[in-house]
């Protein structure tokens, strides 16, 4: 699939210098600028590449460590449900978590329940 590296490179510039980073905390669910990424790392969608995100740690106020989700129904060892989000089923991909920059964030959809963020934990710390 071709992908145009040029538009999501002039919408990281304007979210670079002109957005704040915004104030998160850890179980949050946002929906991010994620981009255009290379190869089968987890693109963002639509005109802005966007995607919803978990927060899974606070690193500082202006970084922190996000899991991507999806609403794919794939099976996988490195998906797990978090439950409705926005009116749809949908997962985090444990395997393409990382640190991004609070300017990335859009607005905040909500939270995932402690007791599935829990689970998400433990998986991504026997991961590690």
């Amino acid at each position: 699939m071709k992908k145009d590296f040029d538009k999501w490179n002039k919408i990281k510039t304007e979210i670079h210098e002109n957005e704040v980073g915004k104030f998160y905390h850890t179980r949050e669910i946002w929906w991010c600028s994620l981009g255009e990424n290379i190869g089968f790392e987890q693109d963002g969608n639509g005109a802005e590449y966007q995607r919803p995100v978990l927060i899974l740690k606070g690193l500082s106020k202006n970084t922190c460590l996000i899991i991507p989700l999806t609403t794919s129904s794939n099976k996988h060892p490195m998906r797990v449900s978090v439950g409705m989000v926005e009116g749809k089923e949908a997962s985090v991909i444990i395997s393409q978590m990382r640190v991004i920059d609070t300017k990335r964030f859009i607005n905040k959809i909500g939270f995932a329940d402690k007791n599935i963020f829990e689970v998400i934990r433990k998986i991504v710390k026997d991961t590690l």
